[in-house]
């Protein structure tokens, strides 16, 4: 029950109606309201840029079926976890944490081979270690939301995994977004980020996935 009324919740405050524009990418976050899918889709196909439907799994099977027939294409599934931000321990006080922009940017370059800047509402932390950077991740604090803080961009160095540095980083952002009055967490979490995220005491609420186009 717990789950279901964060989903229903989540489904209200997170997922806007029609194209949503960001910074260099649009996106579909749930089917129209006229149910004609298949438009949607023609005008989200006529944007620059990166482009995606990103596909729940509680809006049912045949969504997913009229998105591929669409000519859309699934990439891997990740489950979405939520957490209420003041149940989060705080981070270890020995882990050096720091809200570092540029050494964020570079870190995830350095391990995904591709750069990308920061949107205005996002707030990386970086994990160093000996003065290195070594792990880190990003809180999304969005301006016109009360509700929910989105984690992302988990990202560490392999010699370097296996040290709580990812779980150190989760607990600082979810200090952060405590700070600035969010009350719950969620995370779109690939397998390898999902048990830690619950240990921490996220539960799961959806699956989603994201659908793209062919590259052209």
């Amino acid at each position: 029950m717990v789950a279901e009324r964060l989903l229903q919740l989540f489904d209200e405050r997170m997922r806007p109606p029609g194209i949503f524009e960001g910074d260099g990418y649009t996106m579909v976050f749930r089917p129209p309201a006229d149910g004609d899918v298949e438009a949607l889709v023609d005008r989200l196909r006529a944007y620059d840029g990166y482009r995606e439907w990103k596909y729940y799994s509680h809006d049912g099977p045949e969504l997913r079926e009229r998105l591929l027939a669409a000519g859309l294409r699934p990439d891997e599934d990740e489950t979405v976890l939520v957490a209420e931000a003041a149940s989060i321990p705080p981070p270890p006080p020995d882990a050096d944490l720091r809200v570092a922009p540029e050494e964020f940017v570079g870190l995830a370059a350095q391990v995904f081979g591709r750069r990308h800047e920061l949107e205005a509402h996002t707030v990386p932390v970086v994990a160093f270690v000996d003065g290195k950077p070594v792990s880190g991740g990003r809180v999304d604090l969005y301006p016109d939301e009360e509700d929910f803080a989105g984690l992302f961009g988990g990202v560490t160095l392999p010699e370097f995994r296996g040290r709580g540095l990812y779980r150190a980083t989760v607990a600082k952002r979810a200090e952060l977004a405590r700070e600035r009055g969010y009350r719950y967490l969620y995370v779109d979490a690939a397998e390898t980020s999902r048990p830690i995220l619950e240990r921490l005491g996220f539960v799961a609420i959806t699956t989603t996935t994201p659908f793209t186009f062919p590259e052209r």
